[in-house]
């Protein structure tokens, strides 16, 4: 696929598929199958406000492939979610799950809709709705969706509660669900614990330690906030976060425990002493050693790439850069953690906590997380071991891998 500057996710996202299968000497028509969502839903969700008014939006759940094992992707509630983006995280999920060797396939699903101003009357009716229109084509061995964007554990209890209801007792039908549900220990910390996890094993080959680095994190949302407070335990050195609403800057580094609480307790990053108050976007452009991406997709792109100045970016967002910027950042020498590696600790610990309920035995939040910190480490050891062999890129590599896996369990299967 040729190379240009604009790209819808899906297009994006198949470029980088492309690139990986060429290099893996992978057939057109191999490329053709495994690029190609494995099943397509979109569905009608009304729901009722408080008010009375009736309102109806559009839900979708797009299945990209399960030659490894069921379906899995998270589930958005965001205005966002246009099938594009969705056909995209599919996909992206396919190649995650794939690079770190879970027997999952790749889905996901959301709701193209902006929840803030609902009431939790109104998100539980939302969810449940959605859940009975796409119950048919969900299970634990089936399909089995996570959170994501503005969904979290008490939505996932509704839908957990909602399929139920239809169908019987099913807990590992969806994960990230409540502790007294069956979900895990270490399940809400797990992609950010990703995030810093790949950023050790990335700054150990650069022969950095965590005291001498410094951090730039745009969101602080689940991924972002707790990317940054296990970055400042862990001796990094946190100079800046953002959020939608503005940047808080401080050179000699942010108490983020501190900027948490306050945060909390104030609904906003506004006011913390200490530090400076800059546009959100700025969070971008600072001069780090690190910049974590952690909210939306493609906020580094041509027109803003050449003014970001860090030496390494950790994509905790989904795809978060675009594949032009991408581009010229490797020209530059800018070191790109690749999304599919960097943010799945949430997807790691999310079949941890499938194989818990499959299991229907808890593992304690130390086996969790050492579990997750081992399959990490593996990952990104592997992706540097075919960058070494192969002369590419992190991502192209990461691509690679995942391609490689994903068709190996296609001609298996007589698929291909």
């Amino acid at each position: 696929m040729e190379l240009t500057e604009h790209m819808d996710p899906f297009e994006a996202v198949n470029h980088y598929f492309t690139r990986a299968a060429r290099i893996a000497d992978v057939s057109a028509s191999t490329e053709a199958v495994l690029k190609t969502p494995y099943r397509e839903l979109r569905v009608e969700v009304p729901i009722r406000r408080d008010n009375g008014q009736l309102e109806v939006y559009l839900g979708y759940r797009v299945q990209h492939d399960n030659s490894r094992g069921p379906f899995k992707g998270g589930i958005r509630f965001h205005k966002s979610a246009a099938i594009e983006e969705i056909r995209a995280l599919a996909s992206l999920m396919t190649w995650k799950t794939a690079l770190v060797d879970l027997p999952f396939g790749g889905a996901k699903g959301g709701i193209a809709v902006d929840t803030r101003p609902f009431s939790a009357n109104e998100l539980e009716h939302l969810t449940r709705t959605y859940v009975r229109q796409i119950s048919r084509m969900i299970g634990p061995t089936t399909d089995i969706p996570a959170p994501d964007m503005y969904t979290n554990a008490q939505v996932m209890a509704w839908f957990l509660d909602e399929y139920e209801q239809l169908n019987g007792r099913a807990p590992a039908v969806v994960t990230g669900k409540p502790l007294a549900l069956g979900g895990s220990p270490g399940r809400i910390e797990a992609t950010g614990r990703g995030v810093i996890i790949a950023l050790g094993e990335t700054i150990r080959g650069l022969g950095w330690s965590p005291d001498g680095t410094t951090i730039a994190i745009q969101g602080f949302g689940n991924v972002g906030s707790w990317a940054a407070q296990l970055a400042h335990r862990a001796g990094y050195k946190v100079v800046a976060v953002s959020d939608s609403e503005v940047c808080v800057y401080c050179g000699g580094g942010i108490d983020i425990d501190s900027l948490a609480e306050h945060r909390a307790a104030n609904g906003s990053l506004k006011g913390f002493s200490g530090t400076e108050l800059l546009e959100p976007d700025d969070v971008l452009m600072l001069p780090v050693d690190v910049l974590i991406p952690a909210a939306l997709g493609e906020v580094i792109h041509a027109e803003n790439e050449g003014e970001v100045l860090a030496e390494v970016i950790v994509e905790g967002a989904n795809h978060p850069v675009t594949p032009w910027a991408d581009a010229a950042l490797a020209d530059r020498g800018v070191t790109v953690v690749p999304d599919i590696l960097a943010n799945a600790g949430g997807v790691t610990v999310s079949y941890f906590e499938w194989v818990q309920n499959m299991q229907h035995f808890r593992w304690t939040e130390a086996q969790v997380n050492d579990r997750l910190t081992q399959r990490l480490v593996d990952a990104h050891q592997h992706v540097m071991k075919v960058v070494e062999d192969r002369g590419c890129t992190l991502r192209e590599a990461a691509f690679v891998i995942a391609v490689e896996r994903v068709a190996e369990a296609s001609a298996l299967r007589g698929m291909l």
